[in-house]
């Protein structure tokens, strides 16, 4: 990391150093901005050189800094996620980094939830996983006979080079494309830079400019798409190649996946509270999907903290619930469901196509007004129809089960996801209840549980269904709202 670090600070710095080296001309503020930059390396340096950390019965320990020290602890009882991670600048030199986190939300502070030892070698990076983690070998020994003894490491699910087809229907592609056109816009327009001075650009204009204009639309969408199909398979092989999911023999569900960067996950069976199937529409229609694990201590987050428990890459929707057959002992996610009342249709279609109406409103005064031009508003009114077909589906995809063992739910028709979650993992029952819903004889109910995304909700079921759909996953808990009928009869 000492080679390392530098190099990392002087890259964060280069803006300032640059300003500094070209426009200074040896004013002040250029020695001020080498100043800087060589404070900003020698903190990292120094950050290197006193970072150190201890394991003892009771908690996690790490101090660093030089000449602003900084003591952290998190009691071992309190560890639910141990993330390993190694970069590229980790793998240059075998190293990887440890994320050691108490598994709360991600809308609180990360930097309070999670301890990082970067970096550390990958052998004591997974020594410190099996240590923090696997609370049950603690008291079996550590000899080596007892290692020869144990049982290897059982593969549930591994990455088949034939889901690199389902990639261009995850339209990751399509955000890489969206964020690389705003990051230039945003550097042109800051620049005053105008591209169509490039010949090449201009050659490209002037091609279309004499294209008839549904054949440039054509070629423009074609392209479009061939682009993000490219930039999707990348994303997935850099996202999923080298995917494993084994069970250890203690207790532990254990993911690996990466291409240059390669992150390392471990889920704690006794934690599992369920499993969700996510299917957005692209994929749904391609016949796949990915699975999720439903945990305690699992972020839900951005960036290095999201995907966390994902248990199944996006691959073929049949294989998707033999992983959440193999990870919960069954599959209730394939249980029949129970349609919702045609009123939930009602609702549905409504709330579809009331949305788009207003938009046009919204855009047909602004049109009136003179502020916008007229086609915005016929636009919206054309998306009228598919708006309605969105409504549909929702209710098509609308659905509930009880297994004995878990509820299972399903809602969404752009992002479908069917969720099945462990009945004594729940934390109580929400009942929930709009003035429209009131009306329509519908209720909403909202499922607690300490893992995944906090809730998972029965959207617009029968309201006497619900409420015994309530008492059959938690018995007893509303019977003082169910009884007062039956005790005056």
């Amino acid at each position: 990391m000492l080679l390392i670090r530098p190099v990392l600070d002087l890259v964060k710095s280069l803006p300032v150093l640059l300003g500094a080296l070209l426009f200074g001309h040896g004013e002040l503020w250029q020695w001020v901005g080498l100043v800087f930059t060589a404070i900003t390396v020698f903190t990292g340096v120094s950050h290197v050189l006193t970072s150190r950390y201890r394991i003892t019965g009771a908690q996690v320990e790490w101090r660093t800094g030089l000449l602003s020290r900084k003591h952290r602890a998190i009691p071992r009882d309190r560890i639910r996620t141990v993330d390993v991670t190694s970069e590229p600048k980790h793998r240059l030199f075998s190293l990887a980094a440890a994320r050691i986190g108490t598994g709360r939300h991600s809308n609180g502070s990360r930097h309070k939830d999670e301890l990082v030892l970067d970096a550390v070698t990958i052998a004591e990076a997974q020594r410190l996983r099996t240590l923090l983690l696997h609370r049950k070998a603690e008291a079996v020994s550590d000899d080596a006979a007892a290692a020869a003894a144990a049982p290897p490491d059982q593969l549930i699910a591994a990455v088949d080079k034939r889901w690199l087809r389902y990639a261009p229907f995850t339209l990751s592609g399509l955000a890489v494309v969206g964020a690389v056109v705003g990051t230039v816009y945003h550097f042109a327009h800051e620049l005053h830079f105008d591209p169509i001075q490039f010949s090449l650009v201009q050659a490209v204009v002037g091609h279309f400019a004499d294209t008839p204009g549904w054949l440039s639309l054509v070629l423009a969408a074609a392209g479009l798409l061939v682009l993000v199909s490219l930039l999707s398979i990348g994303g997935y092989v850099l996202s999923f190649w080298n995917f494993r999911l084994t069970r250890e023999p203690a207790g532990t569900l254990h993911v690996r996946r990466g291409l240059i960067t390669t992150r390392s996950v471990s889920i704690e069976e006794d934690r599992l509270r369920g499993a969700e199937i996510r299917e957005p529409l692209p994929l749904r229609l391609a016949g796949g999907a990915r699975c999720v694990a439903i945990a305690a201590g699992l972020r839900e987050g951005k960036s290095a903290d999201k995907g966390g428990g994902l248990l199944l890459p996006p691959a073929p929707l049949a294989r998707a619930h033999e992983v959440v057959a193999e990870v919960l002992g069954e599959d209730p996610v394939a249980t029949p469901l129970v349609r919702h009342p045609r009123r939930a249709l009602y609702r549905r279609l409504s709330r579809a196509v009331l949305g788009v109406l207003l938009l046009a409103a919204a855009l047909y005064g602004l049109a009136w007004l003179g502020v916008l031009p007229d086609w915005p508003w016929q636009a919206a009114l054309v998306l009228v129809p598919f708006a309605a077909l969105v409504g549909w589906d929702r209710y098509r995809g609308l659905g509930h089960a009880f297994t004995g063992r878990y509820l299972v739910t399903r809602s969404g028709s752009l992002d479908r996801g069917t969720a099945a979650v462990r009945c004594d993992g729940l934390t109580g029952i929400v009942v929930e209840r709009s003035y429209f819903q009131r009306r329509a004889g519908l209720v909403t109910l909202i499922a607690p549980v300490a893992a995944g995304k906090g809730k998972y909700e029965v959207l617009d079921i029968g309201a006497a269904d619900g409420l015994a759909l309530a008492d059959r996953a938690l018995p007893g808990l509303l019977t003082p709202f169910l009884t007062g009928d039956r005790d005056r009869g």
